[in-house]
């Protein structure tokens, strides 16, 4: 099961070396900060320290700027499904956020390259948890590349997820302990 790290600014500081070393065994590392006033100058160190890692290196939402800087791919939000055709014919891996079967084979028949579909579990700020039986229907219901996210915090929440079957998880929280 692949690991998928979210970064948040409260916890990472791209322009430092050293935050990077808590993410070097993740298989991805999406790089997402709401708040940066510069946000391209410091997508760039991003990328840029990123070479150091093995991980795939995502950009969020801005799937121009994941090609202009190199990035292994784009995390689209659930409201870009417009944007996965142009993001694949830049040659971008696509992952798109989804919280409903519905949109999840939307993403899937769009040309996606993977989903998260959220949240699994209680998180802060977000809609009533989907569970896990949920997951597993959706994970069931399509041919792609299904990644758990939302409210996973622990090694309990990633044993409950597995039973689901998901190519994978995605977290902030989990990964910033």
């Amino acid at each position: 099961m692949i690991e998928y790290a979210i970064t948040d600014p409260t916890f990472f500081n791209p322009t430092k070396i050293e935050d990077f070393n808590r993410y070097k065994d993740v298989d991805f590392l999406l790089f997402r900060d709401k708040r940066a006033s510069c946000y391209t100058k410091v997508a760039n160190a991003f990328m840029q320290n990123s070479k150091e890692f093995n991980y795939k290196p995502l950009i969020h939402q801005d799937y121009i700027l994941a090609k202009e800087l190199g990035a292994y791919g784009v995390h689209l939000n659930s409201k870009q499904f417009i944007a996965i055709k142009r993001a694949k014919e830049l040659r971008l891996f696509v992952v798109i956020s989804t919280h409903t079967l519905k949109e999840a084979k939307e993403a899937e028949q769009l040309g996606a390259d993977a989903i998260t579909f959220s949240p699994i579990f209680t998180t802060p700020n977000k809609a009533e948890p989907k569970g896990v039986d949920v997951l597993k229907e959706v994970v069931d219901n399509l041919n792609i590349k299904v990644i758990a996210l939302g409210g996973i915090i622990s090694n309990k929440h990633i044993k409950n997820i597995k039973k689901a079957n998901p190519w994978g998880f995605a977290s902030i929280r989990y990964f910033s302990n």
